[in-house]
């Protein structure tokens, strides 16, 4: 389930890079979903498809017949995909290159990559908050000695406001205190209550936990069930679901720079496809569409993140390419291939160590 929820997810990333790639004429070689030796390939050469099996990329040099198709295939890794074009690593003399078409054409092939996840997170959310509702915002009881009640909050207030960030998903509620250092500060909220908005400042109690460890905190709960919504609710409701998840990745990336996050907090593919697992797992006994629910609302968290690491600018990732490519709109030149090379190469590297001590990071958090 996790490898199919992945493949969508990739498919559709790349599928933004190859349909604007063929809006711009650029050549498209091969279009392919996973990494390292091909399971099966085809093309289209004008004429009929071909199955081709386990073939190197010398099979496709050695049939030119190709040169004007692109050539679709699945590859043995589960993990990423690529659109490659003609063009897009050296300079070809062709108008159909990559490296021939104008900055702001390659500018849009590079960006529609990330795009289309955030269209796809958009699309999915549709789907979500059309089908279970949206999450609201709501208070639905305290603790005792609560900081909260003590204020004046009340069960039914629906929260509007929480320090300066305007509270639209439930779930952000949640996250404040983790981007947010509650130390004993009066913290404003802003609520609705009744059709009325009502303001209130409330400094988090110290509070002693289970595990005998102390954590500010205001007392009060906010697991209101979703409510179903008209048609253009949905539509704003979807658009806050992306913002959301694209706000907590930015937001978690600034607590990764920072070292806020330690290496155990951090999960990648075997520890995603873990957690996939388990939200199946405990899905199941509320039925299918309970697991069907959970699992694209996970989609939207790793399309909107994916979108957002995709644009960070680092070489080898799609943000490293449009750094460049804006490098070459102000120097109204591009960079000597030779630096792109050389930074993009030390990027790859870097980013698969990066991968290699992740994925052992999350198997060994398996045991």
């Amino acid at each position: 389930m996790a490898i199919l929820v992945f493949s969508v997810i990739i498919i559709f990333h790349e599928f933004g890079h190859f349909i604007v790639a063929k809006l711009n004429h650029v050549g498209v070689i091969e279009f392919s979903l996973g990494m390292g030796p091909r399971i099966l390939s085809w093309a289209n050469d004008g004429t009929k498809h071909r199955l081709l099996f386990f073939k190197s990329t010398a099979f496709f040099e050695e049939h030119p017949e190709f040169e004007d198709h692109t050539i679709y295939s699945w590859k043995i890794l589960p993990f990423g995909g690529s659109c490659m074009m003609l063009g897009e690593e050296e300079d070809v003399d062709d108008e159909r290159s990559f490296s021939r078409k104008s900055v702001w054409a390659r500018m849009a092939i590079i960006v529609a990559g990330p795009l289309f996840n955030f269209i796809l997170a958009f699309l999915l959310s549709l789907i979500v908050i059309g089908t279970i509702g949206h999450d609201p915002a709501v208070v639905t009881k305290f603790d005792t000695n609560s900081a909260a009640q003590e204020a004046g909050l009340q069960v039914g207030d629906k929260i509007l406001e929480m320090g300066n960030e305007s509270i639209v998903v439930n779930r952000q509620l949640s996250y404040y205190p983790i981007f947010h250092t509650l130390d004993g500060s009066k913290v404003h909220f802003k609520v609705e209550r009744n059709g009325e908005e009502k303001e209130f400042d409330i400094a988090p109690k110290l509070t002693k936990l289970e595990d005998g460890t102390e954590k500010y905190m205001f007392g009060y709960y906010h697991s209101a069930p979703r409510e179903k919504v008209g048609v253009l609710s949905t539509l704003k409701y979807s658009a806050y679901e992306v913002k959301f998840w694209i706000d907590t990745t930015i937001k978690s990336l600034g607590l990764m720079i920072t070292g806020k996050v330690s290496a155990d907090q951090i999960s990648g593919p075997v520890g995603i496809v873990k957690q996939v697992s388990d939200v199946v797992e405990e899905s199941k006994p509320e039925g299918m569409t309970t697991v069907v629910m959970n699992l694209l609302i996970f989609a939207i968290l790793i399309s909107a993140n994916l979108g957002v690491m995709n644009l960070i600018p680092i070489p080898a990732l799609d943000g490293g390419r449009l750094l460049f490519l804006i490098i070459e709109l102000i120097r109204r030149k591009p960079l000597p291939r030779k630096v792109e090379t050389y930074f993009n190469v030390g990027g790859f590297v870097a980013l698969m160590a990066l991968m290699v001590f992740i994925m052992g990071n999350d198997i060994l958090k398996l045991f």
